[in-house]
């Protein structure tokens, strides 16, 4: 993860600023704290009360050192960013995913910010060992994990020159990263249809 340290990971970064303290702030609840995992602790964090962690070797450090399960309470998260995470294989984002959707309450939000692998900017991380999936891989993922993503993600940051482009497009496009949200859906009880007294007919002795 330090080529995030780097001028052209940095524009990355810089260029997700606000989407991150969006996503952050996106559950309607007031108060439920948040989840923010990104490449490093550098800037600001956004207001409000949740935990930052940065990847940190297999695991995750900040104001604690852990790794999976997280050392939080299931359902207390409204909110949850992942930011560029590492652990791209199939199995570790499994693992993070589930664990997302242990930790948000129903209706809670994750917003995933990755690398575009069709962006011509991968020429600015090629050889860093970084794994950029599509899109389509991501959603199915979160839909494995039992979140329901978005239909389609947005674009964000550089599409070649290393300079911070926050604005969101319709669709990864050829910038260097997208967003793509999910949301952990309340699975309500099948309703029982009440049945209905039958009328008895006069004359004739109920069963």
């Amino acid at each position: 993860m330090q080529w995030f340290a780097l001028p052209a990971g940095r524009a990355v970064l810089d260029s997700e600023t606000t989407v991150v303290a969006d996503a952050l702030a996106a559950h309607p609840v007031i108060g439920l704290p948040w989840l923010w995992l990104s490449p490093s602790l550098a800037g600001e964090s956004p207001e409000g009360r949740g935990l930052r962690l940065a990847a940190s070797g297999p695991g995750w450090s900040g104001a604690i050192r852990c790794g999976l399960p997280l050392p939080l309470a299931s359902e207390s998260l409204g909110a949850i960013v992942l930011q560029h995470v590492p652990g791209e294989g199939p199995g570790e984002a499994a693992a993070l995913l589930e664990e997302c959707v242990r930790l948000l309450v129903p209706g809670g939000r994750l917003a995933l910010l990755a690398l575009n692998p069709l962006s011509p900017y991968r020429l600015r991380w090629r050889g860093r060992r970084l794994i950029a999936r599509d899109p389509i891989v991501w959603r199915r993922r979160m839909a494995d994990a039992g979140l329901t993503p978005e239909p389609a993600a947005q674009g964000i940051g550089p599409q070649w020159s290393p300079t911070a482009s926050p604005t969101l497009q319709s669709a990864a496009g050829l910038r260097a990263a997208f967003l793509q949200r999910a949301e952990k859906r309340a699975v309500p009880m099948t309703p029982i249809r009440p049945r209905l007294p039958l009328a008895i007919a006069e004359g004739v002795p109920a069963a």
